[in-house]
């Protein structure tokens, strides 16, 4: 199968080429970096060097690919999760403006069907895990309803074209190599240091998966019926329990316990929601029609 991936070369995209191409498909890798093209060279797929702001280029270059699958994974996170709120408008414009070109060109190029990055972690609050008919939280605190809302604009998107088949996968927070909560990445830094506390009772859930895991599961969605799927393992777990195991994992000390009156005067309202309001995922659905085998949360079994 031909294969466009954007964002070829992030956290994600760099195990999902490697996965795509050892299935047999031919990928071709969308990035606007020297280093990114040379990783992509490196696995072995084509490189398209090209701005998702540039929508004539990227329709060439679509078109080029003989494309019959487009992947978005198009982001601008930050390499630092202090820096998020900075990088937030940034991220969306390239998600909405930039994603947007690519999924015009996608129509215009006759694509089959179109993947797109969703979220697995803004799912609206309440009790138990939620699954793939739950919305998102677009009435929780400032940043967390900002996220919800730019997820719930992708989505809408997706399904907009009737013409073409839609798979939304919901992921649930990356780890592994190149991600926040990698024992190399920020998060674990942040742990080391102690600027990972615990806020209230730490019991906000939520769900995981590896960028391996993720990979897989988003090339089985290339032949799965359109639709949501939430990527996610099976350790959905209170702030109050995977926090002092990650930071075990990581080496670092137990992490520290403070208030939500603290916490709202040092870091405001959206970590206090991470922490005491985050509702987990269901992978039901993906065990049933991806054949979705994710690994257990590695700081668990450390």
């Amino acid at each position: 199968m031909k294969i466009f991936v954007a964002g070829a070369s992030g956290a994600i995209g760099q195990p999902l080429v490697a996965e795509l191409l050892r299935q047999g498909h031919a990928v071709t890798g969308m990035t606007r970096s020297d280093s990114g093209a040379e990783t992509l060279k490196e696995a072995g797929a084509t490189v398209a060097r090209v701005s998702a702001f540039d929508a004539p280029a990227l329709e060439e270059a679509l078109r080029r690919s003989s494309a019959e699958v487009v992947i978005d994974e198009l982001t601008a996170l930050p390499r630092h999760p202090s820096d998020l709120a900075a990088a937030g408008p940034g991220d969306r414009k390239l998600r909405i403006e930039g994603g947007g070109n690519l999924f015009r060109a996608a129509l215009a190029a006759g694509v089959r069907r179109y993947l797109q990055q969703a979220s697995a972690f803004f799912l609206k609050a309440g009790k138990g895990l939620a699954d793939e008919s739950e919305s998102l939280a677009v009435d929780a605190t400032p940043g967390v309803a900002a996220n919800a809302r730019t997820y719930t604009e992708l989505e809408t998107r997706l399904f907009s074209a009737p013409q073409m088949e839609g798979v939304a996968l919901r992921y649930g927070f990356f780890y592994g190599p190149h991600t926040w909560y990698d024992p190399d990445g920020a998060c674990a830094e942040q742990a080391r240091l102690e600027q990972m506390p615990i806020v209230g009772r730490g019991e906000g859930v939520w769900s995981w998966i590896h960028v391996e895991d993720a990979a897989a599961a988003t090339a089985a969605a290339l032949t799965c019926p359109a639709g949501i799927y939430d990527i996610v393992d099976d350790d959905p777990l209170p702030v109050h329990i995977w926090l002092p195991a990650f930071a075990r994992f990581v080496g670092a000390p137990a992490p520290p316990h403070i208030n939500e009156d603290q916490a709202r005067a040092t870091v405001g309202e959206d970590p206090i929601y991470y922490q005491t309001m985050l509702r987990g995922a269901s992978n039901t659905k993906a065990k049933q029609l991806l054949n979705f085998r994710p690994r257990r949360l590695e700081w668990l079994t450390s």
